[in-house]
């Protein structure tokens, strides 16, 4: 069998992948504009700041203020969020369509979340980080085909 080139999907044509792709999502009640919101407002247990992530205008701005307040974060943060982001994965997948076609397209191809700057979700500036995006996603892609939906 012939190798595969992999899938950059941070600024490529697979985009939709990243959590700042515009694809909104029911999660836990509410409707979110990105999957990047739902993920910052699991990281803290006060509502007024899950709200107030709720009403950023973009993923960048989630994300920013999750990073002003990291010091509010519940405790337990780093041993959840991996499951926490699978979790958004399924239900990105399940509320559209279009993602899931996109997801099982890729076949058996190595999913890497082309981020310069993070080599915690991505593979970093130095190429070697830990990807786990593009693993959780091939986690979801591998759960999804046995589902057979």
């Amino acid at each position: 069998m012939e190798k595969q080139d992999p899938i950059f999907f941070y600024e490529h044509d697979y985009y939709i992948f990243s959590n700042f792709s515009s694809f909104t999502l029911e999660w836990k009640g509410h409707l979110y504009m990105t999957s990047e919101h739902a993920y910052h407002t699991e990281k803290f247990e006060n509502e007024e700041m899950k709200e107030a992530i709720r009403n950023t205008r973009s993923a960048h701005e989630a994300f920013k203020y999750a990073e002003v307040n990291k010091d509010k974060r519940r405790k337990d943060w780093d041993d959840i969020k991996l499951g926490i982001m699978k979790e958004i994965l399924h239900k990105k997948v399940e509320q559209h369509p279009y993602v899931k076609k996109k997801l099982l397209a890729s076949g058996d191809r190595q999913l890497i979340e082309d981020s310069w700057r993070d080599d915690f979700w991505g593979w970093g500036p130095n190429k070697n980080g830990a990807n786990h995006l593009g693993k959780l996603w091939m986690e979801v892609r591998e759960e999804v085909k046995e589902q057979k939906i």
